[in-house]
């Protein structure tokens, strides 16, 4: 009936209170308000289960390939991240799978709750993560479907997530602003064999003194570069980077970088040594496999990022005595840095792919 319409609105414009009374009498009386609500709530439940499960799937990821950088990987402790984010304390780790010891993975079947395909040359680890309850089931139940008429009998709902991380050398990363050669780091550590185990001291073991190391700034001492490429090696031991910020740090995000030529440091960076002696925490440092150039002009070129821990240093009116070995402690004129180079995490979440020199960068990728 065409007119039927007109005299409804005119209803609903004069008594709005009593037409929403009716309308929802109606939809209650049609099952559509318990249908909304089965919507509403359920797959509201699904959604925060879902969340839960993916936090913790990200934070086992990571806790593992953290372990695996480390030099072992360890997938037992993914169980404690994956039970930490869940609401009710209980997650499932249903698989665990990637590089090395971790087995490889099963193809991608392009689900939501499935890890995308492995990253192309890198490590990586998945961690698949699933609904758990108290009482073992992996189903989550469900609030209001099961009023629904013919769900009395609905089991609940299978949830799942994934998620993937990945370790090794970065290809960028934000580092101190001072940077040596690859000649150097190629001497300090042995052409990569002797890196120290990063701290804290405790519990790791103390590194020895002679992996203690002097980089020197601006000395006349040479003897050829046998490990590396024919202008590999620049005047000095180490040198100065660009500090556009002010902040003694240097972002390197391409495969060159500039110098500064300034005869010292400044108040930034003889804080930053300050802190970094302090603490004992890795810096990261840039190090160059060429230098074309002089002066302010002069520009290095990137082979990769280095964790070194400073034990002490020598500039123009700021000093710290060497904490690990005192013998190397500079005198004179002398402007030094000294430490001893680790094996250690960055905080980067750039790509990665670069050489290996002993700093890693953890990520999620998927």
């Amino acid at each position: 009936m065409p007119g039927l319409g007109r005299p409804i609105l005119r209803l609903l414009r004069s008594d709005e209170r009593g037409a929403v009374a009716v309308l929802i009498a109606v939809l209650i009386g049609g099952g559509v308000l318990t249908g909304m609500g089965a919507l509403v709530i359920d797959v509201g439940q699904l959604y925060a289960e879902r969340a839960q499960l993916q936090n913790g799937a990200d934070a086992a990821a990571l806790a593992v390939a953290k372990s695996c950088a480390a030099g072992t990987c360890t997938p037992g402790i993914a169980a404690a991240y994956a039970d930490a984010n869940a609401n009710d304390g209980v997650s499932a780790v249903s698989l665990e799978c990637g590089s090395r010891s971790l087995g490889s993975c099963p193809a991608s079947t392009g689900k939501i709750t499935d890890c995308p395909p492995p990253p192309g040359g890198a490590n990586y680890v998945d961690v698949h993560t699933a609904t758990e309850t108290a009482d073992g089931s992996n189903l989550l139940p469900t609030a209001f479907v099961r009023t629904l008429p013919g769900e009395a009998g609905y089991p609940g709902s299978a949830v799942a997530a994934c998620a993937q991380a990945e370790w090794g050398p970065p290809l960028t990363a934000t580092t101190t602003a001072f940077t040596i050669s690859a000649c150097e780091w190629d001497a300090a550590t042995s052409l990569g064999t002797l890196l120290a185990p990063p701290p804290p001291y405790p519990p790791n073991p103390s590194p020895m003194p002679s992996l203690d190391q002097v980089l020197k700034l601006r000395t006349t001492a040479s003897g050829g570069c046998p490990t590396e490429p024919a202008g590999a090696d620049g005047p000095g031991v180490f040198a100065w980077t660009d500090d556009p910020t002010g902040t003694c740090t240097a972002d390197i995000d391409s495969s060159t970088y500039g110098a500064d030529t300034g005869g010292s440091a400044g108040q930034s960076c003889t804080q930053a040594l300050a802190s970094a002696v302090a603490s004992r925490i890795p810096v990261d440092i840039p190090v160059y496999a060429s230098v074309t150039g002089t002066g302010s002009d002069a520009v290095y070129t990137l082979k990769g990022f280095a964790a070194l821990v400073i034990t002490g240093y020598q500039l123009p009116g700021a000093a710290a005595p060497d904490w690990l070995n005192p013998a190397n402690n500079c005198t004179g004129s002398d402007e030094c840095i000294n430490g001893f180079f680790v094996r250690g995490l960055i905080p980067s979440t750039g790509p990665v792919g670069g050489p290996d020199l002993g700093a890693t960068e953890i990520k999620l990728s998927g």
